[in-house]
Protein backbone atom coordinates (compact mmCIF):
# COMPACT_ATOMS: atom_id res chain seq x y z
CA UNK A 1 0.00 0.00 0.00
CA UNK A 2 3.06 2.14 0.05
CA UNK A 3 2.31 5.69 -1.52
CA UNK A 4 -1.42 5.07 -1.03
CA UNK A 5 -3.70 8.00 -0.45
CA UNK A 6 -6.40 6.47 2.07
CA UNK A 7 -9.42 8.72 4.41
CA UNK A 8 -10.89 7.08 7.36
CA UNK A 9 -14.22 7.63 8.74
CA UNK A 10 -15.57 7.21 12.19
CA UNK A 11 -18.72 6.62 13.94
CA UNK A 12 -21.54 4.61 15.42
CA UNK A 13 -23.56 4.50 12.03
CA UNK A 14 -26.61 3.39 13.95
CA UNK A 15 -27.68 3.26 10.91
CA UNK A 16 -25.67 5.08 8.27
CA UNK A 17 -27.14 6.73 6.10
CA UNK A 18 -26.95 8.43 2.36
CA UNK A 19 -25.01 11.46 3.96
CA UNK A 20 -21.93 9.17 5.35
CA UNK A 21 -22.02 8.18 1.60
CA UNK A 22 -21.92 11.62 0.62
CA UNK A 23 -19.34 12.75 2.60
CA UNK A 24 -16.96 10.03 1.39
CA UNK A 25 -17.38 10.08 -1.83
CA UNK A 26 -16.59 14.14 -1.82
CA UNK A 27 -13.61 13.58 0.16
CA UNK A 28 -11.75 10.69 -2.28
CA UNK A 29 -12.89 13.13 -5.36
CA UNK A 30 -11.76 16.28 -3.74
CA UNK A 31 -8.26 14.85 -2.47
CA UNK A 32 -8.11 12.49 -4.90
CA UNK A 33 -8.60 9.18 -2.51
CA UNK A 34 -7.79 5.59 -3.68
CA UNK A 35 -9.91 4.67 -0.83
CA UNK A 36 -12.30 5.45 2.30
CA UNK A 37 -12.16 2.71 5.24
CA UNK A 38 -15.53 3.09 7.41
CA UNK A 39 -14.55 2.29 11.58
CA UNK A 40 -17.52 1.52 12.91
CA UNK A 41 -17.02 2.63 16.98
CA UNK A 42 -17.18 -0.30 19.45
CA UNK A 43 -18.39 1.54 22.74
CA UNK A 44 -18.27 5.34 22.08
CA UNK A 45 -18.32 6.89 25.30
CA UNK A 46 -19.01 10.59 23.96
CA UNK A 47 -22.77 8.95 23.25
CA UNK A 48 -23.15 6.80 26.58
CA UNK A 49 -26.56 6.57 28.16
CA UNK A 50 -28.19 7.47 24.04
CA UNK A 51 -28.88 3.50 23.43
CA UNK A 52 -26.46 2.82 20.44
CA UNK A 53 -27.57 -0.71 18.47
CA UNK A 54 -25.00 -3.46 19.30
CA UNK A 55 -21.77 -3.63 17.24
CA UNK A 56 -22.86 -6.42 15.32
CA UNK A 57 -26.25 -4.87 14.30
CA UNK A 58 -24.39 -1.69 13.22
CA UNK A 59 -21.29 -3.88 11.56
CA UNK A 60 -23.83 -5.95 9.71
CA UNK A 61 -25.70 -2.08 8.40
CA UNK A 62 -22.61 -0.73 7.27
CA UNK A 63 -21.23 -3.77 5.15
CA UNK A 64 -24.38 -3.23 3.53
CA UNK A 65 -23.88 0.44 2.81
CA UNK A 66 -20.58 -0.16 1.15
CA UNK A 67 -21.15 -3.87 -0.32
CA UNK A 68 -20.81 -2.54 -3.98
CA UNK A 69 -18.92 0.25 -3.81
CA UNK A 70 -15.14 -0.49 -4.79
CA UNK A 71 -13.41 1.77 -2.94
CA UNK A 72 -14.89 1.45 0.31
CA UNK A 73 -14.13 -0.77 2.76
CA UNK A 74 -14.93 -1.86 6.73
CA UNK A 75 -13.01 -1.62 9.09
CA UNK A 76 -13.44 -3.40 12.42
CA UNK A 77 -10.77 -2.31 14.52
CA UNK A 78 -12.44 -0.50 17.49
CA UNK A 79 -15.11 -2.93 17.41
CA UNK A 80 -12.21 -5.51 18.87
CA UNK A 81 -11.08 -3.13 21.05
CA UNK A 82 -12.31 -3.61 24.38
CA UNK A 83 -13.44 -0.46 26.43
CA UNK A 84 -14.02 2.93 25.68
CA UNK A 85 -13.52 4.07 22.02
CA UNK A 86 -11.16 6.92 21.37
CA UNK A 87 -9.69 8.41 17.99
CA UNK A 88 -6.40 8.41 18.72
CA UNK A 89 -6.28 4.46 19.26
CA UNK A 90 -7.45 4.07 16.01
CA UNK A 91 -5.09 6.55 14.44
CA UNK A 92 -2.43 4.59 16.30
CA UNK A 93 -3.35 1.28 14.53
CA UNK A 94 -3.86 2.43 11.36
CA UNK A 95 -0.77 1.16 8.69
CA UNK A 96 1.75 3.25 8.64
CA UNK A 97 3.91 2.19 5.46
CA UNK A 98 4.40 5.39 3.45
CA UNK A 99 0.62 5.84 3.45
CA UNK A 100 -1.13 9.18 3.70
CA UNK A 101 -3.77 9.76 5.27
CA UNK A 102 -6.82 11.89 6.47
CA UNK A 103 -9.52 12.08 9.17
CA UNK A 104 -12.75 12.26 7.41
CA UNK A 105 -14.96 14.70 9.61
CA UNK A 106 -18.11 17.03 8.95
CA UNK A 107 -17.66 20.52 10.73
CA UNK A 108 -19.39 20.05 13.48
CA UNK A 109 -17.45 16.98 14.80
CA UNK A 110 -14.13 19.65 14.20
CA UNK A 111 -15.55 21.94 16.70
CA UNK A 112 -15.91 19.55 19.01
CA UNK A 113 -12.09 17.94 18.63
CA UNK A 114 -10.64 19.71 22.13
CA UNK A 115 -12.63 17.65 23.74
CA UNK A 116 -11.70 14.08 22.27
CA UNK A 117 -8.21 12.05 23.76
CA UNK A 118 -5.06 13.69 23.13
CA UNK A 119 -6.18 15.69 19.20
CA UNK A 120 -2.38 16.93 19.72
CA UNK A 121 -1.22 13.42 18.72
CA UNK A 122 -4.41 13.07 16.02
CA UNK A 123 -3.75 16.12 14.06
CA UNK A 124 0.41 15.39 13.89
CA UNK A 125 -0.49 11.72 12.48
CA UNK A 126 -2.96 12.02 9.73
CA UNK A 127 -4.71 15.13 8.20
CA UNK A 128 -8.40 16.30 8.50
CA UNK A 129 -10.75 16.14 5.86
CA UNK A 130 -13.42 18.28 6.61
CA UNK A 131 -17.06 18.30 5.03
CA UNK A 132 -18.19 21.92 4.55
CA UNK A 133 -21.63 23.11 3.43
CA UNK A 134 -22.39 25.59 0.71
CA UNK A 135 -22.87 29.05 2.23
CA UNK A 136 -21.68 28.29 5.57
CA UNK A 137 -17.95 29.20 6.63
CA UNK A 138 -16.42 27.20 9.57
CA UNK A 139 -13.51 29.67 10.21
CA UNK A 140 -15.27 31.11 13.45
CA UNK A 141 -14.98 27.53 14.85
CA UNK A 142 -11.40 26.97 13.49
CA UNK A 143 -10.42 30.47 15.11
CA UNK A 144 -11.50 28.98 18.29
CA UNK A 145 -10.31 25.47 18.20
CA UNK A 146 -6.53 26.90 16.96
CA UNK A 147 -6.26 28.84 20.58
CA UNK A 148 -6.65 25.67 21.90
CA UNK A 149 -5.16 23.33 19.49
CA UNK A 150 -2.06 25.27 17.89
CA UNK A 151 -1.76 24.06 14.44
CA UNK A 152 -4.84 22.23 13.99
CA UNK A 153 -5.60 24.74 10.64
CA UNK A 154 -2.56 24.07 8.91
CA UNK A 155 -3.81 20.16 9.06
CA UNK A 156 -6.95 20.98 7.73
CA UNK A 157 -8.65 20.35 3.90
CA UNK A 158 -11.62 21.68 3.42
CA UNK A 159 -14.08 19.18 1.20
CA UNK A 160 -17.55 20.99 -0.63
CA UNK A 161 -20.32 18.86 0.02
CA UNK A 162 -23.97 19.44 -1.55
CA UNK A 163 -26.12 20.29 1.84
CA UNK A 164 -27.62 17.32 3.14
CA UNK A 165 -29.56 17.72 6.49
CA UNK A 166 -29.72 14.21 7.62
CA UNK A 167 -28.31 12.12 10.82
CA UNK A 168 -28.74 9.00 12.27
CA UNK A 169 -31.00 10.28 15.37
CA UNK A 170 -33.26 11.40 12.70
CA UNK A 171 -33.68 8.16 10.83
CA UNK A 172 -34.16 6.22 14.16
CA UNK A 173 -36.96 9.16 14.81
CA UNK A 174 -38.49 8.58 11.59
CA UNK A 175 -38.47 4.49 11.74
CA UNK A 176 -40.37 4.44 15.41
CA UNK A 177 -42.59 6.38 14.06
CA UNK A 178 -43.92 4.86 10.84
CA UNK A 179 -42.17 7.21 8.46
CA UNK A 180 -40.88 6.77 5.31
CA UNK A 181 -36.61 6.89 4.98
CA UNK A 182 -36.67 6.72 1.26
CA UNK A 183 -34.31 8.66 -0.61
CA UNK A 184 -32.32 8.73 3.26
CA UNK A 185 -31.09 5.18 3.37
CA UNK A 186 -30.10 2.51 0.69
CA UNK A 187 -32.74 -0.03 0.11
CA UNK A 188 -30.14 -2.80 1.22
CA UNK A 189 -29.67 -1.25 4.39
CA UNK A 190 -33.47 -0.43 5.32
CA UNK A 191 -33.88 -4.28 4.57
CA UNK A 192 -31.33 -4.99 7.21
CA UNK A 193 -32.96 -2.87 9.28
CA UNK A 194 -36.12 -4.56 9.08
CA UNK A 195 -34.98 -7.81 9.24
CA UNK A 196 -33.56 -6.94 12.65
CA UNK A 197 -36.20 -5.00 13.47
CA UNK A 198 -34.51 -2.25 14.57
CA UNK A 199 -35.69 1.47 15.90
CA UNK A 200 -39.04 0.25 16.59
CA UNK A 201 -41.28 1.89 19.71
CA UNK A 202 -40.70 -0.06 22.48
Amino acid sequence: MMGQRIGFMGGTFDPPHIGHLILASNAKQNLDLDEVWFIPAGNPYRKEGEGVSSADDRLAMLEKAVDEIEWAQVKTYELERAGPTYTIDTVLKLPNTGILWWFILGSDALVDMEFWKEPERIIDLVRLAVGTRPGVEPKEGVARLESRLPGVSQRIDYVEMPEVDISSRDVRNRIRAGKSTEFLLQKQVQTVIEELGLYKQE
